[in-house]
């Protein structure tokens, strides 16, 4: 028998053993650097960290989990952690119980859904706490001053990922299999294909939207439905990308990775994928933190974001398919973007209905907060920004 955490939690309070504090079932554990841990030397930063999804989902949740391993070993740092946590009043039981049960004064709940209304209402319960969302965009004045966001271009990698994919395909169609319409995920979309187009301008990719950031069977339908019309490499933005890799490799076609690396499930056709390095992210957090910065003295930015020269993110290493002609158009587009020098959006740019979405001399560079509201996509996508 497997309990959640939150089942645990409720039987001991229950049963007023407020003292019990070890972790049970396996949906919950904690770790606590050695030096802190052994000799008590100051008192450790205790972090907590949510997940939607399983920590081994080859995708959205194990990156994520990943990066608490690598904070973890961070002497003065403590981690506690839950997976497969709805997008419910469920993150607001485990955000309470990690911030009572286990000391946490910071928090990463790292799915889309948890911010609003979850994290706002929980926020202002406790004050002191510092909850840190993924992917959200807080807004000074309005969300409490002890939440923020951090998020990061992974569009970067997604456009060298176009690239990549590009080159091999020998149809010139691409198919995309996403969770949901919303900014970070048409954004992906949209770089992607203009990646693939800078270097092939008659490829087109083929969108479809499965409705929710979990469904296997209808990622698994898509990538069928994408293979048997002809189109020849296929990735996607899902929580867990396990399903459209392992269908591409089936159907012998190619696929390119997001979140973490899915290479050994396609040994053939994985070309290369836009991967997370949260590690690095966490441990930045973690030194700010220890500093005495929070988000309440502004120590910490309310909105952080950053790229492939910020070691936010970095690709997949490159599948046996990929060329030596393809490796030398993606590594030039990654040297741009390490050097400041790649422009993405970079006007004029229509959508996939012809209108003007980014004139002729004007640009939107990385951190521009309109990228962050796109609800467009670009010419080359087939597909329906609002579906």
């Amino acid at each position: 028998m497997s309990l959640s955490r939150r089942q645990v939690i409720r039987g001991i309070l229950a049963t007023t053993a407020f003292g019990v504090t070890s972790k049970f079932g396996t949906g919950c554990s904690s770790s606590t650097g050695t030096k802190a841990n052994s000799t008590g030397e100051g008192k450790p930063i205790v972090m907590g960290f949510i997940y939607v999804g399983p920590k081994d989902d080859y995708g959205y949740s194990q990156a994520h989990a990943e990066g608490r391993a690598g904070v973890a070993k961070l002497s003065w740092v403590k981690t506690v952690e839950e997976a497969n946590v709805s997008e419910t009043t469920a993150v607001e039981e485990t955000m309470r119980n990690m911030i009572e049960q286990d000391g946490a004064t910071v928090l990463f709940p790292t799915s889309f859904g948890y911010f609003d209304p979850h994290i706002l209402k929980i926020a202002k319960d406790y004050p002191e706490v510092q909850f840190i969302h993924c992917g959200g965009l807080y807004q000074e004045g309005v969300h409490p001053s002890n939440a923020g966001s951090y998020f990061g271009y992974i569009d970067e990698a997604e456009y060298i990922a176009g690239i990549v994919a590009a080159h091999a395909s020998k149809t010139g169609k691409l198919g995309f299999i996403a969770a949901k319409p919303i900014p970070q995920v048409l954004r992906n979309i949209n770089s992607f294909t203009l990646g693939a187009r800078s270097v092939k301008p008659e490829v087109t990719t083929q969108v479809i939207f499965t409705g929710d950031w979990s469904v296997p069977v209808k990622e698994a339908e898509a990538a069928n439905s994408m293979a048997d019309q002809g189109i020849d490499v296929l990735t996607s933005h899902v929580d867990s990308p396990k399903v459209v890799v392992e269908t591409a490799e089936k159907r012998g076609i190619f696929s390119s990775g997001y979140h973490a690396n899915q290479a050994t499930l396609a040994p053939k056709g994985y070309l290369t994928g836009a991967e997370w390095d949260w590690t690095n992210v966490y441990s930045k957090y973690a030194e700010m933190i220890k500093a005495g910065k929070t988000l309440m003295n502004g120590g910490i930015p309310h909105i952080v974001r950053g790229g492939l020269k910020d070691g936010f993110l970095k690709l997949s290493d490159y599948g046996p398919a990929v060329t030596a002609e393809a490796k030398k158009d993606a590594e030039a587009a990654k040297e741009k973007f390490l050097s400041d020098s790649m422009i993405v959006y970079k006007g004029e740019i229509k959508d996939n209905t012809g209108k003007v979405v980014i004139p002729t001399g004007k640009d939107f560079k990385q951190q521009d907060g309109e990228l962050e509201k796109m609800n467009w996509l670009v010419a080359g996508v087939v597909g329906n920004a609002g579906s």
